[in-house]
């Protein structure tokens, strides 16, 4: 799984908010079998920023390459408004480490409260 595929959000804040993706392999172009491996997703002000806000990363259906990625309405009431980046990684049994997903997010601020 050599390939980065490149996702934009936009996260409406005070909202409940929920992503979900299908992992394909690069060189099948088939869905990606995810069964032995876990997911886990981040957004950050810019790559090298301390602080971060943790996505619920899920794998729904591991053998049809299903995953979701979420944030509650509480967790976005508390993102201030602008760009972020983010991405979402998979790791295999071995530990191994594979970025799949990455991209911009938007949130952006209601007016109902």
């Amino acid at each position: 799984m050599a390939a980065v595929y490149v996702n934009n959000l936009v996260i409406n804040a005070g909202s409940d908010f929920t992503q979900s993706f299908t992992l394909e392999g690069s060189e099948t172009n088939s869905v990606f079998d995810l069964n032995g491996y876990t997911v886990e997703s981040q957004m950050r002000k810019w790559y090298g920023s301390s602080s971060s806000t943790n996505f619920t990363a899920e794998i729904i259906v591991p053998s049809d390459g299903k995953i979701s990625i979420s944030l509650t309405s509480t967790q976005t009431t508390s993102l201030k408004p602008g760009r972020y980046v983010y991405d979402v990684v998979i790791t295999d049994d071995f530990g191994t480490k594979n970025r799949v997903i990455e991209g911009m997010v938007l949130v952006t601020e209601g007016v109902t409260r």
